[in-house]
């Protein structure tokens, strides 16, 4: 009995979505800023998202993707898009984060 609920139990995590392991993206305000985290607030639907920052993360960019910055320019109130994932232990880390001018403006596709 064992055995059976253990390869079901693999292959539910087998034929799980691949949605639950793309990327997404998440538009909002920046609440705080640490070497290790930055915490994004949506002012439309006040939703909070906070992403872990692993160690030497260089992947901040302009909204058209043209310009790199260091994460010393991102500050509190400045709008951004953050590209994350949670395949790292579930964890919702950041992949790339752009910075934006304003709460209108879209990650343009490169």
């Amino acid at each position: 009995m064992t055995r059976g609920l253990a390869a079901l139990a693999l292959l539910a995590l087998t034929l799980a979505p691949t949605a639950a392991w793309a990327a997404s993206t998440f538009y909002g305000i920046t609440v705080h800023v640490s070497a290790n985290n930055i915490k994004v607030e949506n002012p439309k639907t006040k939703q909070t998202l906070s992403f872990e920052i692993l160690p030497k993360f260089d992947q901040v960019f302009s909204g058209d993707g043209k310009t790199t910055y260091q994460m010393k320019d991102i500050k509190a109130g400045r709008y951004v898009g953050v590209i994350y994932d949670q395949k790292a232990l579930g964890i919702r880390h950041a992949d790339k984060i752009y910075l934006l001018n304003n709460a209108n403006e879209r990650i343009s596709s490169q």
